[in-house]
């Protein structure tokens, strides 16, 4: 069965946080139903959006049901020892709740502002996963590696989950895939990604599952998509095409807008179910703009017609 996720609002507008609407969204996503609410990760950019971890310690405070992750941190900029802090710690403070989403990065990022060889990301994201999975799993650890080392460390407490909150993997290369694979809980379909590419997507994921003879059942897939519900068409397009544009204008992309879901209800459930038929079994809806009116309009008349 197919469950809806949310997207968090983390835009901040007129250079202040609006705590009691954001409080009241989260609060009222978890009456509506949806099954879990997500942050993503803009640390560079000239759009104002607020880290996701520290949304994500916030949402926990507002809620008490609905699963809570960040799709996707670029672990790869990252000590693993604080992110496996943060995100343990993040653990208790949810009730077990988190999820987590990780990728590489690659292409625009800018690893030197983060002190990273852009010849390294993936070796560092690699044996950075492991030692955080070490420092939630074990009493003492020694570790040995490229990157870090460490003797007879501890790190409490662990998280509430075993052995871990549930990982998540993004990007799309091949390699990427057959990690998510090999070493991750599921694979989370970017919101720039168009339906027909994330179908490709999944066909690979699962001739991967097939290779290393994994079930399929313990292997989730999801999708994040950008969605604007609007009765007028063309200004649910307009609408789309600008926040897309003050999101990821700073980092060059193309415009981004044929990959999202917008304009009548019945149109939002249409393509819904396209991505749902294409293999997702958690859709993360995303509004980008007018959250509240967007979170009513999605639960009362689209979510229910997917399914």
């Amino acid at each position: 069965m197919t469950s809806f996720g949310i997207a968090i609002p983390q835009t901040v507008e007129d250079n202040r946080f609006d705590g009691p609407t954001v409080q009241s969204y989260l609060r009222r996503a978890e009456e509506l139903g949806f099954e879990s609410a997500w942050t993503q990760e803009h640390i560079l950019g000239d759009s104002p959006v607020l880290a996701p971890l520290e949304i994500l310690a916030y949402a926990a405070a507002c809620t008490d049901r609905m699963r809570l992750g960040c799709a996707v941190l670029i672990s790869s900029l990252y000590s693993p020892v604080h992110l496996a802090k943060s995100l343990a710690s993040l653990d208790q403070l949810s009730g077990g709740r988190l999820e987590v989403g990780l990728a590489t990065g690659g292409g625009h990022r800018m690893f030197a502002a983060f002190g990273v060889d852009p010849k390294s990301f993936v070796a560092r994201f690699n044996e950075g996963l492991a030692l955080m999975r070490s420092l939630w799993t074990q009493d003492r650890i020694d570790h040995d590696g490229r990157f870090w080392q460490l003797t007879g460390a501890a790190m409490e407490p662990k998280p509430i989950q075993r052995p871990g909150p549930p990982i998540w993997f993004g990007g799309a290369h091949p390699r990427a895939l057959r990690r998510a694979v090999v070493h991750g809980d599921g694979l989370f379909g970017a919101g720039s990604q168009s339906t027909a590419q994330f179908a490709e997507q999944v066909i690979a994921v699962r001739a991967e599952l097939d290779a290393a003879g994994r079930d399929p059942a313990t292997f989730r897939i999801a999708k994040r998509v950008y969605v604007a519900v609007d009765d007028d068409a063309d200004r649910a397009r307009r609408r789309m095409s600008d926040s897309l544009h003050r999101l990821y204008s700073f980092y060059g992309r193309d415009d981004l807008t044929p990959a999202s879901v917008t304009g009548p209800p019945a149109t939002l459930a249409a393509g819904l179910r396209e991505v749902v038929d294409a293999g997702a079994q958690l859709v993360l809806l995303d509004p980008l703009s007018e959250d509240v009116e967007q979170l009513e309009r999605l639960a009362a008349e689209v979510v229910p017609t997917p399914d």
